[in-house]
This record gives structure tokens, C-alpha cells and sequence, in this order.
């Protein structure tokens, strides 16, 4: 687990990566009982010190992946040309039917490839059918404490399905596909609160800076008492609200049709927008609801990857930057991006900046980029001393190892961590002072017996999910026409790559 590597480490002589210089200088870095004590050239080692030689190599804060999906860790490459509505129909079939200890491989997948990826902690938004459970939910945490990860672990909850969310899309089904997406109706709203609440009064994993939150999915997939009281149990038990807003067209458009005005104005005068509330994604967030997020001390959760992958569109990363919000980086789920690289999401995000205008000065920087995907993730996290290499830190630090091919040559130290690296010359990774990757294995885990088991886990699964993925190829003709029509709608702001039609798509 992430806990602390008590005595002193001394590394030494590492590249630090530093924003502020184009090529990193070699330094040393002093470590006790996991807390960075000092950084500088020529640090005395204490009697007893542990000295790790970091010559040849680069050193930089463990990436922070502000959104994943921990149940996506078994459903990865399930689906090709799936929309965010159809990944939500697919639900039932790729996520349905787990035991405890398919929730807790499949977390143990995605927190594995993150550790060996650079990333040190997470926030995971983790699915439960038909109730969140402080068994599934333990499962999860004892995934990241194996691995040694930090997370935040927010159950996913609603008290709507998809097909009462979206205006219209009930009515558009067939009789008989009406009936049978009644048998997926979530239990009413006290129960899940009540389940809820359950779970943050019994969690356990403090010690192991494993935290828990709460993550009302998707606006209007919940009532307005829901969303109050979803907000009520986070400002309760002191814990953080996270909530996919304006991810896609048909939400931007919902939000408007449902309330009048956007989800996030909404979900504001609800009261559930404060310094403690993560907005995942926010592509479809115009610039009033961007200065909101920065007047009540929100951030954003930006995933370049599944915004690209699901055609949801382009997010204003720029905008949201020069308007003063908190924009951290994730990866989403792998069910709906395919990996969990934080690399890769670094490198998305600088590029999808870059294809939205033909002028530079409206591009992120990658001085920018990595600064989201360490210490703007952090804050979305709620974590304080993690996200920087710095005294009184904590020390997740990553090694990336400068014989490796995206280092040669070694001309720009952060611009080759965001445009260059791919995870391939990650050698080793700390967290809380302790390596749980060295020398490009973990320290914590068994690789191949996960992978049997995962192996184990799909075969039975596939066959246990075979109803639901029959009934899903009889919803997909009718979702997948629905859903771009409502998009096909006018709305205010456009955010994908092409001119905007008449009608204002």
C-alpha cells in the first residue's frame, strides 16, 4: 500500500525535470520516512541512508490521473465505433455480472499499467450494479494497497438509467425493448444513499492515502434529490464530488431541454459546485460555466483520449487556462480509451490544443500540459503534498531511464516527457519513498498470475454476459440513431473539428 518507506534514501545524481529549464541538471534528492526532506547538488547522505544511483537518468513527480474507471480494467477492447451513449448502453453486457474479486482484478489491471506508466495515484469513479457496497468497495481499495498506488475511490452512483436520462430515447424503443430495459432500472435513490453512506462511514484505507468520494454520474441521470443528497453525504464525511458534466453534445443538449440551462449552472444552484467538486471532461462548458468552475475553485478533469475515441470533441484547454481553472489530466476508463497512460494522455492534450486553431499562441504549452498532469490532477485529487518534487513532499518520484529511445538525443527535458515518451523508458517508480516498480517490474504484484486470472475472469464472463450483449446488438440500431439526431440540434457552442453547419451542430 502507499504507505511511507520509513529512514533516509538519498538519490543521486538524477536529471530533475524542471519547467523552468530547458534541459534538466543533475541533483540529488533527500528522502525520509517518505517526505522529501531537500533537493540540491551534493546532499550529505545520513548514516544508514539508502543511496539509489539515478546517473543516466531522469526524475520527475509520479503522474496523477484525475478520472478512471477501475471496472473498465475487464471490459478493454469490447468496442470499436461506440459514442459516450453507446458505451453507456453497452454497460450491463461489459461491466455486469462481477463478483469481488472481478471488481478487484479488474481495478488491479488498470492501477498495474498506471504504476508501470509513471502514475502514482488516481481518482476512480468505480461502478457497482444495482448498489455500491462496502465489500465491492473494499475490493477496490485492496487493489490500489497491493499495488501501492494513492487513489480516490468515488462510487459511481444515479437513480436514473440511460434510457430515462435522455429525453426521448424511451419513446423512440420498440414496446418489447421498453420492457426490457425496465429490468435495468436502478433501486430508488434512498437506497443507494443509504449504501452510500455505509461505505464513508466504515472506510479504512486513510492510513494508506486511499480516500474515498462520491460521484453522481452524470447530471441528469440523477433526480434533484439525489444530487442534493449525493452532495449532502460528501460535505458530511468531508469527501470529494466528481461528476461527468457536459462530456458530450446529447448531455450539452439534455442539460438545456431538462433545465433550462446548462448541467453545470444547474448542478451550481443545486449547491454542488465548490472547491471540492471535479467536473470530468467539460468539452461542452461554455465560458460561463468555465468561470463558474474557477469562481467556486472546482477543477476540471480533461481526457483528451476518450473524448477523441467516443466523438464527444474537443475541449478549450487553452480557454479554460487563460479563464484562471484548475484543468487536471486523466486517462479515463480503458473500456472507453484503451490504456491507462498518462503519457499518452499528456501527449493528447498538447495536441489537441494545437489542432483547434492555426495560431501557436492559442496552444497549450508543455510547460502547461505537465503542470496539469502533476499538480493540477493533484488538486483535483484533494491532495496537498503530492505533484512535485520539493521539500516537504511526499516522494513519488518517477525514473525514466535516458538510454531509452524517446531520450535520444536529450535536448528539452519536459517537452519529451509530454511529446515524447510513451512509458517505454519508465525503470522505475516510488511512492511514499518505496520503490513499487524497479527495473521495469513490480515490486508488489505478480504480472502473470493477474493475467490468469484475468484471462479467468473474461472467459467466465463472456459467457455469464451473453444476455446482455444479445440485448444490447437490439438497442445499439436504435441508440446509435437517437442519440446523434438530438445531437444534430442547435446549441451554442461548438466543439468539433469542422465548420458548424446551419443547424448548429
Amino acid at each position: 500500500m502507499a504507505t511511507m518507506k520509513p529512514g533516509f534514501t538519498v538519490i543521486r545524481g538524477a536529471r530533475l525535470a524542471d519547467p523552468a529549464l530547458r534541459r534538466a541538471e543533475a541533483t540529488d534528492v533527500l528522502i525520509q520516512d517518505g517526505i522529501i526532506r531537500e533537493v540540491g547538488v551534493g546532499l550529505a547522505a545520513p548514516e544508514g541512508a539508502t543511496v539509489v544511483d539515478a546517473a543516466g537518468m531522469v526524475i520527475h513527480p509520479g503522474l496523477i490521473n484525475a478520472h478512471t474507471h477501475g471496472h473498465g480494467g475487464l471490459a478493454r477492447g469490447q468496442g470499436d465505433k461506440w459514442t459516450l451513449e453507446l458505451l453507456l448502453a453497452a454497460g450491463p453486457w461489459i461491466s455486469g455480472g462481477r463478483t469481488l474479486e472481478d471488481k478487484k482484478t479488474s481495478t488491479l489491471i488498470c492501477a498495474a499499467e498506471m504504476v508501470a506508466k509513471g502514475c502514482t495515484a488516481a481518482y476512480d469513479l468505480t461502478y457497482e450494479f444495482p448498489l455500491p457496497s462496502r465489500e465491492g468497495m473494499d475490493a477496490v481499495a485492496e487493489a490500489y494497497a497491493e499495488v501501492g498506488m494513492r487513489a480516490v475511490v468515488a462510487p459511481m452512483v444515479a437513480d436514473r438509467t440511460v434510457y430515462e436520462a435522455i429525453p426521448g430515447l424511451m419513446e423512440a424503443l420498440p414496446p418489447g425493448l421498453q420492457k426490457d430495459v425496465e429490468a435495468l432500472r436502478l433501486r430508488p435513490a434512498e437506497e443507494t444513499l443509504s449504501a452510500m453512506s455505509d461505505i464513508l462511514k466504515h472506510w479504512r484505507w486513510g492510513a494508506a492515502d486511499i480516500r474515498a468520494a462520491v460521484a453522481p454520474t452524470i447530471p441528469h441521470h440523477c433526480s434533484d434529490a439525489f444530487l442534493c443528497g449525493c452532495m449532502k453525504l460528501a460535505k458530511d464525511h468531508g469527501v470529494g464530488l466528481h461528476s461527468h458534466v457536459g462530456e458530450s453534445k446529447v448531455q450539452a443538449i439534455t442539460g438545456i431541454k431538462r433545465y433550462g440551462r446548462t448541467l453545470l449552472q444547474h448542478m451550481d444552484h443545486l449547491g454542488l459546485v465548490d472547491e471540492n467538486f471535479t467536473a470530468a471532461h467539460a468539452i461542452w462548458l461554455d465560458d460561463d460555466d468555465l468561470k463558474l468552475m474557477r469562481d467556486r475553485g472546482g477543477a476540471l478533469a480533461h481526457n483528451p483520449g476518450s473524448n477523441m475515441r467516443l466523438g464527444n470533441g474537443m475541449f478549450r484547454l487553452r480557454r479554460a487556462l487563460d479563464l484562471g481553472v484548475n484543468v487536471g489530466i486523466g486517462t479515463d476508463g480503458v473500456n472507453c480509451s484503451d490504456n491507462g497512460n498518462m503519457y499518452e494522455a499528456l501527449r493528447y492534450a498538447s495536441m489537441v490544443s494545437k489542432v483547434q486553431s492555426p495560431d501557436p499562441r492559442t496552444w497549450a504549452s508543455v510547460e502547461e500540459v505537465y503542470k496539469a498532469g502533476t499538480q493540477g490532477s493533484a488538486r483535483a485529487l484533494g491532495f496537498t503534498d503530492v505533484g512535485a518534487i520539493a521539500p516537504g513532499m511526499k516522494a513519488d518520484i518517477v525514473f525514466l531511464d535516458l538510454n531509452s529511445l524517446s531520450w535520444i538525443p536529450h535536448n528539452w527535458t519536459v517537452n519529451q516527457i509530454v511529446h515524447a515518451e510513451d512509458a517505454t523508458g519508465v525503470r522505475h517508480v516510488m511512492i511514499g519513498g518505496d520503490f513499487v516498480y524497479f527495473d521495469r517490474r513490480h515490486t508488489k504484484l505478480d504480472i502473470p498470475k493477474l493475467a490468469a486470472q484475468a484471462e479467468a475472469a473474461r472467459a467466465r464472463l463472456e459467457e455469464a454476459s451473453a444476455a446482455m450483449r444479445h440485448l444490447y446488438e437490439k438497442l445499439e440500431p436504435v441508440v446509435s440513431s437517437f442519440c446523434p439526431g438530438l445531437a444534430a440540434q442547435p446549441y451554442h457552442l461548438n466543439r468539433y473539428l469542422c465548420d458548424a453547419p446551419a443547424s448548429g451542430v
